[in-house]
């Protein structure tokens, strides 16, 4: 049986090694893996840890006050907290140059999903119409990745977008702003379904609402954004800490993998890491590479193999991101109720816009304030600081913001490369991206129909708070080394396996021909199972 070598362990490479583990293969795992803090005050619900934390500020804000957000009509309405910043930190010497493109990277045990919402949302049959696989095999993955992790979900309106599997637990009980917009729908349901298209829903999301093994039920601690402190919330490092118990898997961190080499043959032989805090590369013997980077590293270390082999500088097409869209809003019927900080504090509902179009579906994830860091709200509103503060005191119940989410398709004119280093160092990447042609009209039209149901909800977005998102900001980038029912050059079969090198296979959403307007994560742990049971 082969021995295989991973590169990266977020959520691809979390679920793959554990799949090839459970079949017996001998695994090594290759990565830079900056780990998470350990929870603090692990029983204590938001209100409690401000209480009882020796120092707040340095947690909250951090001993720099990195956690401000300072007012910047172009920034985002919250950050990453200083317990999450781990999470994106870079090794000594990266660098990349973008145009038209703001991404995000993460060197973390885990990767960049150490930081996402938990959204789970399968894609249906008519938007993986052009992967090269029957959507059956992904149904029943989407199924064995809900029983590992947990996943929440009800039958209701957003399930003729979110085709129903198998593992689904029970639901937590909605916050009292959430319920009110469920409430509301009822009433407006049939107004907001005939003449809009929209239906709303409970969303899918990867938190326990009963124990799992050795991981508790949400607790309603109110703590997801700093890090949930009982495990009821799931990131992959969960998973990554699953493997380590097998005796057959080999954990490298600290090493940024830069390429793979190869024999006459094409297949790879060794690759090359470099310490991720400097120092001599070193060289791992592969029998089987699994790259599970990232789009945009994995494809890093693939174009810079090939300029290291044969001196080739590639450009590999179709670069996608999801177009984001943050759309604040105030619930008017919550005008002056009081919150409760001890609720579930990411989002818990989902809208859904049929467009008529399969494929162009709109999503949006609905998240109503709790417990937050509440200086980016109010030095974003079209007030004072004083009247500002006075407004959020008395609004917080009623405030809200949908996430709204369009979809992307491949075009040649966006683009990954690589910037050769002048020494023996990693390549630069170069990232270029331009907006379809059609995408302006798009998201007017996607705005226009979320401001209505918002409205018919009783619900109004405030003037000039509305933000969209430069691309690169989802971090659900896909596209570049794409799955093709026939081969070609730079392109990957069914199974993920490269044209180009036949022990190589790309497991992260490189390999996605169709970005649909859903979070990938729980597709990307799904895709990594099935390739491990079908190809290993």
């Amino acid at each position: 049986m082969d021995r295989v070598v991973i590169v990266g362990s977020g959520p691809s490479g979390a679920h793959f090694a554990l799949s090839v583990l459970q079949k017996g293969y001998d695994v090594t795992l290759l990565d830079v893996g900056y780990a998470k803090p350990p929870a603090v005050n692990p029983e204590d619900n938001f209100i409690a840890l401000k209480r009882n934390l020796a120092d707040p500020v340095g947690y909250f804000l951090g001993e720099d006050y990195e956690g401000v957000v300072l007012p910047n009509p172009k920034k985002e309405y919250y950050g990453i907290p200083p317990s999450k910043s781990f999470a994106l930190r870079r090794p000594r010497g990266f660098a990349f140059d973008s145009r038209g493109f703001a991404p995000f990277f993460s060197f973390a045990a885990g990767g960049i999903a150490e930081v996402w919402t938990g959204g789970c949302y399968p894609f249906n049959a008519e938007e993986i119409a052009d992967f090269p696989f029957d959507f059956s095999e992904l149904l029943r993955c989407y199924g064995e990745v809900a029983r590992r992790i947990g996943v929440i979900g009800v039958e209701d309106d957003l399930a003729r977008f979110f085709p129903r599997h198998d593992g689904l637990l029970p639901p937590l009980e909605l916050d009292f702003h959430s319920a009110r917009l469920m409430d509301d729908y009822a009433r407006r349901r049939a107004h907001l379904n005939a003449k809009l298209r929209c239906y709303l829903g409970r969303t899918r999301i990867a938190t326990l609402s009963r124990d799992l093994g050795a991981r508790k039920k949400c607790a309603s601690l109110g703590r997801c954004l700093w890090g949930c402190p009982n495990g009821a919330f799931y990131t992959p490092s969960l998973t990554l800490d699953e493997c380590r118990a097998f005796p057959n898997f080999r954990y490298l961190p600290g090493l940024r993998v830069s390429h793979f080499r190869c024999d006459s043959a094409r297949r790879v032989t060794h690759v090359v890491a470099f310490p991720a805090e400097g120092g001599p590369p070193q060289e791992i013997p592969v029998e089987r590479l699994v790259l599970a980077a990232g789009t945009l590293c994995s494809s890093q270390i693939y174009l810079e193999s090939i300029y290291r082999s044969t001196g080739e500088l590639l450009r590999l097409p179709g670069l996608m991101d999801n177009r984001q869209i943050l759309m604040p809003f105030v619930n008017l019927h919550l005008l002056g109720k009081p919150y409760n900080p001890e609720s579930y504090q990411y989002h818990q509902l989902g809208l859904g816009i049929d467009t008529g179009d399969p494929k162009g579906y709109v999503h949006g994830q609905i998240t109503t304030l709790k417990t937050a860091m509440l200086h980016p709200i109010m030095q974003n509103l079209p007030c004072d600081l004083c009247t500002a503060r006075f407004l959020v005191d008395h609004l917080h119940t009623a405030l809200g913001v949908i996430n709204v989410n369009l979809h992307d398709t491949r075009r040649p004119g966006n683009y990954l490369t690589i910037s050769p280093s002048k020494d023996s160092g990693p390549s630069q990447l170069v990232m270029h991206y331009e907006p379809a042609p059609e995408e302006e009209a798009r998201v007017r039209w996607a705005i226009s129909t979320v401001r209505k149901a918002l409205l018919a909800l009783g619900c109004v977005v405030p003037p000039g708070m509305l933000h969209v998102r430069p691309m690169g900001a989802s971090v659900h980038y896909a596209g570049t080394l794409p799955m093709s029912r026939t081969p070609g050059r730079h392109t990957t079969s069914e199974l993920c396996q490269s044209h180009e090198f036949p022990n190589l296979f790309l497991v992260d959403g490189a390999t996605y021909p169709f970005l649909p307007a859903k979070n990938v994560t729980f597709t990307l742990m799904a895709n990594a199972i099935r390739v491990a049971e079908r190809a290993f």
